[in-house]
């Protein structure tokens, strides 16, 4: 018989991260997590993510105003142009594999 998960049930913590700071950036860190109700280990995890998160919202996502959304909308409803020079491009063998037997050599 399983138990079932308690609702808002996280992940276990297995991993462990170990970092060397100076005892000014300790006790810096160790007033801001008193700030906010928390102990060290909490305060840099959830502020570590944060930081995370942010540095990598620009590759994983973006955020347009709506007159950048109605232009992206525009641009993207646009049909497709035949541009030949690329098209030549791809039907040419690759360079970096050799060719099988129904393909032309170069």
């Amino acid at each position: 018989m399983t138990s079932a998960k308690p609702q808002g049930h996280r992940p276990a913590k297995t991993s462990r991260i170990e970092l060397r700071a100076t005892e000014d950036d300790r006790d810096l860190l160790d007033r801001a997590a008193a700030a906010l109700g928390t102990d060290r280990s909490s305060f840099l995890l959830s502020q570590g993510r944060l930081a995370a998160q942010r540095v990598l919202a620009d590759r994983e996502q973006f955020v347009l105003d709506t007159d950048a959304q109605q232009e992206w909308e525009r641009i993207n409803s646009r049909p497709a142009r035949s541009l030949p020079g690329l098209t030549r491009l791809l039907e040419r063998p690759s360079p970096f594999v050799p060719p099988t037997a129904d393909q032309p050599q170069a």
